[in-house]
């Protein structure tokens, strides 16, 4: 079952109709997840191990968490994947996911857990290449053995051979359990939060330019150790995001306990910008 919020009781500030998201990820199952408006992705292809694969088995439904598991044994063949991405229609705003980040201790599979809006990438360094993120390494990862929490706002990227232009803040040191993670995306800067707390703030050409998919994936980047089979998890217990407001990571916290009270377990009345969400980046 879910844990209580501590602000159940906190006034939130009023909230206007047409344009707010929030699902708490209640839906009995994965076709309920994906009649709800999520994509689940099914393929190969970046972010991961080339040849690992993306399976819409590897995330479950369980008391209103939703938990991304990755499975492998280091090689790329007997690698799965999870990742899924909402509508691509959120651009100025605030966006806030409490998730349940997870070490595995002795582990060093370098695997990353992530909570992020992106726009596809059509090319080699597209200007309309839009994502901000949080991406944590339990183990360690990216030629660096450290434990670490990224906050990333993109400019934009080549992937093979790798090249990228953005503004990245780091926080290290192990964010095991639950945090709260918010995002906030104005004409002209960025603000990462990491329970309630800013980690960074980024300007200039890496500030969003085009609508996003909301998104979480859990992958494997290279340098994991080939043995036995294993797993690993994290979970999503909620998901709000306002647009074209920036609040507070309290007021949006605020927020999703307003909506619990009343009984709200999903609601979208952000309009549809008529563009596919992919899932595939």
């Amino acid at each position: 079952m879910k844990a209580a919020l501590l602000l159940l009781f906190v006034a939130a500030p009023a909230f206007a109709a047409g344009g707010e998201f929030f699902d708490d990820f209640s839906q009995a199952d994965l076709d309920a997840l994906r009649a709800s408006g999520w994509v689940l992705r099914d393929g190969t292809g970046h972010p991961g191990l080339p040849g690992a694969r993306f399976a819409p088995q590897q995330l479950s439904l369980d008391g209103g968490l939703l938990k991304l598991k990755l499975s492998t044994d280091g090689t790329p063949a007997n690698t799965t994947l999870a990742q899924l991405c909402a509508l691509r229609k959120f651009f100025v705003g605030t966006t806030t996911a409490r998730v349940r980040l997870r070490d595995t201790p002795g582990s060093r599979d370098p695997v990353i857990q992530s909570f992020f809006l992106a726009s596809p990438l059509k090319h080699d360094y597209d200007p309309d290449f839009s994502e901000v993120d949080f991406e944590y390494l339990p183990h360690g990862g990216w030629g660096e053995p450290e434990t670490r929490l990224y906050g990333v706002s993109w400019q934009t990227v080549r992937i093979a051979p790798w090249q990228s232009f953005n503004q990245a803040s780091i926080r290290q040191g192990s964010f095991d359990g639950w945090q709260v993670l918010t995002v906030q995306v104005e004409a002209t800067r960025t603000r990462h939060y990491v329970n309630g707390q800013l980690m960074g703030e980024h300007t200039g050409r890496n500030v969003p330019a085009k609508p996003m998919a909301i998104s979480f994936n859990h992958w494997l980047a290279a340098g994991a150790v080939e043995g036995e089979p294993r797993e690993h998890a994290f979970e999503i217990d909620w998901v709000l995001h306002e647009a074209g407001r920036t609040l507070s990571p309290a007021a949006m916290q605020a927020r999703v306990a307003a909506l619990r009270q009343q009984g709200v377990a999903r609601r979208d009345t952000v309009p549809d910008a008529g563009l596919t969400s992919e899932c595939n980046l």
